[in-house]
């Protein structure tokens, strides 16, 4: 889990997760924030959404756009336990170990720390 290079490698070739960038709302969010304060927001997301076993709404539960951390997470593949499935290979049906949430929200910040306009 700690080298992310291949994870990212693998999310810019794929056509739909690299579509995703910040909008002027957004980046300006981020600017008046902070990173710290926006990967705040993130852990926070992480533990209310993706956390649980079974969550509410799951595959649906993370808008689009609205916030820094919510376009991130759909540019990364941690937006639901699907994707997280999918790309992550963190299996679904389980409580993310606090060990698994600190991975979601490392990929998180990566994204948003080298996002590209």
């Amino acid at each position: 889990m700690d080298d992310l290079d291949p994870l990212f490698a693998r999310l810019a070739r794929s056509a739909f997760r690299s579509r995703f960038r910040l909008n002027a709302r957004e980046e300006a969010y981020l600017a008046q924030r902070g990173l710290d304060t926006l990967l705040a927001h993130a852990s926070d997301f992480i533990g209310q959404r993706l956390a649980p076993a079974l969550p509410l709404n799951d595959g649906k539960q993370t808008p689009m756009r609205g916030h820094p951390v919510f376009v991130a997470q759909h540019a990364t593949a941690t937006c639901c336990r699907s994707c997280l499935s999918k790309w992550h290979g963190i299996a679904a049906g389980q409580k993310l170990s606090d060990e698994e949430q600190i991975y979601v929200a490392m990929v998180i910040q990566r994204w948003l720390s080298h996002r590209r306009p």
